[in-house]
């Protein structure tokens, strides 16, 4: 009996939004795992970046996605887009009990467009003030990430699709 869908993928790729709609519809509890740090830090995740560094932040990450998957519920992880490639992250997430993580693949055009809006809000992208210099990060961080990303058990290209769509792709695919 599957109890754990970790969502992994890139900044934007929909996790988040993906998540809550598929806990809306199994069920399960839902967990955004930057929104879980930042309650038990009480403090945004861009504020421990600036405060501490990338490095502190992973290192709370982790504990955090530990403490998170030992709970005893049926629930669905959101991570973080950095969290399968640091610290054991990954063996944590491919290796709880009845679990399966999900990649939320989508290209980098679709990245770029998605986080456009959103640079502020996003401490690895924050200081990135035009589209150009948006795509080439994306570009060269999803090649170093993509290693990590591809461990996943089920991989879905999520380009030109709603939410809903992936929701049921991703049912279908556990079913």
């Amino acid at each position: 009996m599957l109890n754990t869908i970790f969502l992994i993928g890139y900044m934007g790729a929909g996790k988040s939004v993906v998540g809550r709609l598929l806990s809306q519809i199994n069920g399960f509890n839902f967990y955004d795992l930057d929104e879980y740090i930042e309650a038990k830090e009480g403090k945004k995740v861009s504020e421990i970046f600036n405060e501490n560094n990338e490095v502190y932040f992973r290192k709370i990450e982790n504990k955090y996605l530990k403490e998170i998957s030992l709970l005893k519920n049926n629930k669905i992880i959101s991570t973080g887009g950095g969290t399968p490639c640091f610290q054991n992250n990954f063996e944590i997430i491919n290796e709880s009990s009845n679990s399966t993580s999900i990649y939320l693949k989508a290209n980098i055009d679709v990245l770029v467009k998605r986080l456009r809006d959103s640079v502020n809000s996003r401490p690895l992208i924050s200081h990135l003030t035009d589209d150009y210099k948006l795509k080439e990060f994306i570009t060269k961080h999803l090649f170093e990430r993509s290693y990590y990303y591809e461990k996943s058990k089920i991989k879905l290209v999520t380009d030109n699709l709603e939410p809903s769509e992936i929701v049921e792709l991703i049912t279908s695919r556990l079913t």
